[in-house]
């Protein structure tokens, strides 16, 4: 027999003791589960690209919610699908308190008081443009999209949102929007400022849940380049001084390092999105019998988690809750 000092495999001998030794854990209590809602009634369209996941409309999402919260997920990102005659290129439907958005988050937070609602703060869902920024003579304006996020924010709060999730990455949004909402009460409503948001080819079927792609050119002037690192820092750091609560990286898979770096250097949490072209992707290799979706689940959620985020923004989150609680 070799004489060794050291024998990792002792470690790995049983399944209690795998389990007493495990580095990283991972629970109900961690995830986010984005929905999408849409206007009308007795509506469940599922997202073609993205299996299992509906686009609903207000009745039915309450109904769904109940599922949902009796499998322990306490917090959802709630986004609207807006038909195309409600959008305009300010828009001004994301203000309307008589819109349907709004009152889903008050209807929501009615029935579920305790039930964590994030809401999206960019103003693709309404833009007759399909950007995230005011559009004029083809460029985005920074400054005039700050009035109208704003706008935006304060009505998703004054509905009762919990947490604003700006994503439009225009440069001083966190800090306009917090100074708005904190001038007008609004001190408890946190901000999980999509700090690194990268320009990405892994957005497309959320584009498809939404119908809400650019009507021209890419999102390349707001959102990062993939191949910058450092860049994170800096957007990180931004927003870390203008009051955001919570920093969030988008896509999770394809930038693990980008989680690892902001969660050495802030001491606030760390949140990631488990894009919707990240569950399309393991959806259809299952669906192909390529991959066993369940392990493949598990395992990308747990290496986001490993790479520090605490908070994971995932469509995967009603099945891992089914296989965290042992159903």
């Amino acid at each position: 027999m070799i004489n060794l000092a050291r024998r990792p495999r002792r470690n790995r001998k049983s399944s209690a003791i795998r389990d007493l030794v495990q580095e990283t854990t991972l629970q109900v209590s961690d995830f986010i589960y984005p929905m999408f809602v849409q206007e009308g009634t007795n509506l469940k369209i599922e997202v073609k690209s993205m299996p299992g996941i509906h686009r609903f409309s207000l009745d039915n999402l309450l109904e769904e919610l109940k599922e949902v919260t009796d499998l322990g997920i306490r917090a959802i990102d709630l986004f609207p699908n807006y038909a195309e005659s409600k959008k305009d290129r300010t828009a001004s439907e994301s203000y309307n308190e008589d819109t349907f958005y709004l009152k889903a988050i008050t209807a929501i937070k009615e029935k579920f008081p305790e039930l964590v609602i994030m809401t999206d703060v960019a103003m693709d869902p309404y833009s007759s443009d399909g950007h995230d920024g005011l559009v004029e003579n083809g460029k985005i304006l920074n400054d005039a999209t700050l009035e109208i996020l704003g706008k935006m924010s304060l009505a998703q709060a004054s509905a009762g949102a919990d947490i604003l999730g700006p994503s439009d990455m225009m440069d001083g949004r966190v800090g306009y929007i917090r100074k708005h909402l904190d001038d007008r009460g609004f001190t408890d409503v946190s901000i999980m400022s999509y700090s690194a948001k990268y320009a990405s080819a892994f957005y497309g079927p959320f584009r498809d849940a939404l119908e809400s792609a650019p009507k021209f050119g890419d999102k390349k002037t707001y959102q990062m380049n993939p191949a910058n690192k450092r860049e994170a820092l800096l957007e990180a750091q931004l927003d870390f001084e203008e009051g955001a609560d919570m920093l969030m990286v988008k896509p999770a898979l394809s930038y693990l390092d980008i989680i690892r770096l902001l969660d050495e250097n802030f001491d606030i949490p760390i949140a990631a999105y488990n894009v919707s072209g990240e569950y399309a992707m393991i959806k259809a290799a299952a669906q192909n019998g390529w991959l066993d979706s369940d392990r493949a689940m598990m395992e990308v959620l747990m290496s986001i988690r490993r790479a520090g985020a605490k908070c994971i923004l995932t469509y995967f989150a009603k099945e891992a809750a089914v296989i965290l609680n042992g159903y």
